[in-house]
């Protein structure tokens, strides 16, 4: 099963992929979808859905695992990942992908252990699981990777008949 992970935002748009089989999970690739700040917000949805559309494509993913929309305090922020969310959720459903959604909470104790782990602790996780040499950068790459080991666990868990946490949005 091929897994695409993303990290939905309007600048930048992380992915990873993963491939599982039975318990065991490889890392396919990682990467960024950016888009400028001085171009018209229409612009950089359009981008954010071809290009996001090219990766499916390519990858032909079995499922999809985003980011659940979560925001603390600034709300223009929350409205930016919104957009770029619908973006790759729109390029999702027209190729009848099927998608899940994560809280960071679930992802953090899923690759961490612990659901108030740091930035790092998951990043060094992700990096380890998947026995990478490195890191995987930028942040928001990793972040993707996170999301794809997050549903491989959870998929696995559905597999052996076990409950899951993932809301599936199509």
């Amino acid at each position: 099963m091929i897994i695409l992970g993303i990290d939905p935002g309007i600048a930048t748009v992380g992915f990873g992929a993963v491939e599982t089989s039975g318990s065991n999970v490889a890392h396919l690739t990682h990467g960024v979808i950016s888009t400028e700040a001085h171009l018209r917000l229409a612009y950089r949805l359009r981008r954010i859905y071809a290009d996001s559309g090219e990766l499916m494509d390519s990858l032909r993913p079995d499922a999809i695992a985003i980011e659940e929309l979560f925001f603390n305090t600034n709300l223009k922020t929350a409205v930016a990942v919104a957009h770029g969310r619908a973006a790759v959720i729109l390029a999702g459903e027209e190729r009848g992908l099927p998608m899940y959604e994560y809280t960071p909470l679930q992802v953090k104790l899923t690759v961490a252990g612990y659901g108030r782990a740091e930035k790092k602790q998951v990043m060094e996780m992700v990096r380890r699981l998947l026995k990478l040499q490195s890191v995987p950068r930028p942040d928001d790459a990793a972040d993707g990777l996170a999301l794809a080991l997050t549903h491989a666990r959870n998929a696995n868990s559905l597999l052996s008949g076990l409950s899951h946490n993932a809301n599936e949005t199509i």
